[in-house]
């Protein structure tokens, strides 16, 4: 028989010193109660049977309609948030102010001249100046191709990229088109161009052209800048390949002042720490062309009949559901970025934030920035949310936008992942409008973050917000 082995005493003195800290470890792991994922599998079932969220969304955008930032329609939404909130039996409800420059759009027009004139499809990028241009159009296949054009070279004319944005249920493709939009018409003054015009960054073959912000680089003159419908854009490359075209583009459009508008706050009550919050929502401002129905009226409405739903249940969680009507994300992120300085020394208050601003195709995958010891917690959310037929994916994805400013100060985040497959067809247009939601796929949206908000809201432990400098990954 092999005799025992005996441990030196300084050797029962480490291992003893570890205890503490493996005990400490084990009990600061984060976990949801058992009856806390009861209550959310009859409110997932509850939210399921509910239309409130496409009742919510039909009012916003029939009652107010288009949402320009710093627009009368702007001011209205927010006297519309909170009304609605209040209507709804929230605990609290208060707005804050959101302060950015104003633009404002009153007309735009395009034509081919000469021997193939005609009419061409456009709207003014947000952020464009005023202004009447003439002159021959210069086709670029990509944004590279523009970036690489000599100075001077185009001097006198007009840039035209012709990048077609490919479709993709996670709206990947919507990264390369969205740079022709920001970084194109800087990249054209620096090569000496009158104007600038882009193949709209969409996936539809409507003539409907998609608006969206744009940015000019300090020390440049800005030129006008516009999208063609894809349509239109496939007609001036035909003809382009035909020879020399001039084309002439009329924008009346520009920045004009300051405006306030709101951040609009409604909060359901918890049960034993309110003064903790779950934060949901979605952006209240919307452009023009359409009803802003799937850009964000979805997010709004899915997102406040989530809490609302909540705020209805038997058993209300322990901390506070805060919805949060963001103010002009399309511009900039202004409500975003001003919530997060507001509340920036309340991080760790706010156990966890998820925004819906994706549309309202069906949520298919759920993710998180939880750390290693609220992973458990993390795995039993997404198991709440798997009757859904949302799977869990660990390490993808990142924050809404509006959600990111605050996220790069160490919120906590959470990522519902919804299918845009065609979200890209209606987005920015005039074809952004009620008609494009299914309100069953709505439904889904409201019981998936009404169960993540309520499992969340009551987990015994956090999801690591922290006052700290990091980088998100991007959506």
């Amino acid at each position: 028989m092999r005799a025992p082995h005996r441990i030196a005493p300084t050797a029962l003195l480490f291992v003893a010193s570890l205890l503490p800290v493996a005990a400490g470890a084990a009990a600061r792991e984060t976990r949801i109660p058992d009856d806390a994922l009861q209550a959310a599998a009859e409110l997932r079932e509850r939210a399921l049977a509910s239309d409130l969220g496409f009742r919510i969304t039909e009012s916003l955008t029939t009652e107010v309609g288009p949402r320009l930032a710093g627009g009368e329609a702007d001011a209205r939404a927010v006297q519309w948030a909170e009304a609605k909130f209040r209507e709804l039996g929230f605990d609290k409800v208060w707005k804050e102010p959101v302060t950015f420059p104003k633009w404002e759009r009153r007309s735009e027009h395009a034509e081919v001249l000469g021997a193939s004139r005609q009419p061409l499809s456009l709207t003014a990028l947000g952020g464009s100046p005023g202004g009447t241009v003439e002159g021959e159009v210069v086709r670029f296949a990509d944004l590279a191709a523009l970036e690489a054009a000599p100075a001077g070279s185009l001097a006198g004319k007009i840039a035209f990229v012709d990048y077609a944005m490919p479709r993709a249920k996670d709206g990947a493709g919507y990264g390369p088109g969205g740079r022709v939009r920001g970084r194109g018409p800087s990249a054209a003054i620096r090569a000496g161009a009158a104007g600038f015009l882009m193949r709209s960054a969409g996936t539809d073959s409507h003539r409907n052209p998609h608006t969206g912000i744009t940015r000019f680089d300090d020390g440049l003159t800005p030129v006008p800048s516009a999208a063609l419908a894809a349509p239109d854009a496939d007609q001036l490359s035909r003809l382009l390949r035909r020879g020399p075209t001039r084309v002439r583009v009329a924008l009346d459009c520009g920045w004009h002042g300051t405006a306030t508008s709101y951040n609009v706050i409604g909060e359901m009550r918890g049960a034993s720490k309110p003064g903790e919050v779950v934060l949901i929502g979605g952006h209240l401002d919307s452009w023009d062309l359409g009803t802003g129905a799937i850009d964000d009226g979805a997010g709004v409405g899915l997102t406040m009949a989530a809490a609302k739903l909540i705020g209805e249940s038997a058993r209300r969680p322990a901390r506070t559901i805060r919805m949060v009507a963001f103010a002009n994300e399309e511009q900039g992120l202004y409500g975003g970025k001003a919530y997060a300085q507001a509340h920036a020394k309340d991080v760790k208050l706010h156990q966890l934030a998820a925004e819906s601003d994706f549309g309202a195709g069906r949520i298919y995958a759920y993710s998180s920035s939880a750390p290693a010891h609220a992973q458990a917690a993390d795995r039993q959310i997404a198991e709440a949310l798997a009757p859904l037929g949302i799977e869990h994916t660990p390490g993808k994805g990142g924050p809404g936008p509006d959600i990111s400013p605050f996220a790069a100060q160490g919120l906590a985040w959470a990522r519902l992942a919804q299918d845009g497959t065609d979200y890209f067809d209606y987005h920015h247009t005039p074809d952004d409008t009620l008609d494009k939601i299914d309100p069953k796929a709505l439904a889904q949206n409201v019981a998936a973050y009404a169960v993540f908000a309520y499992l969340a809201a009551s987990a015994e432990g956090d999801f690591g917000s922290e006052a700290k400098q990091v980088t998100p990954p991007e959506e």
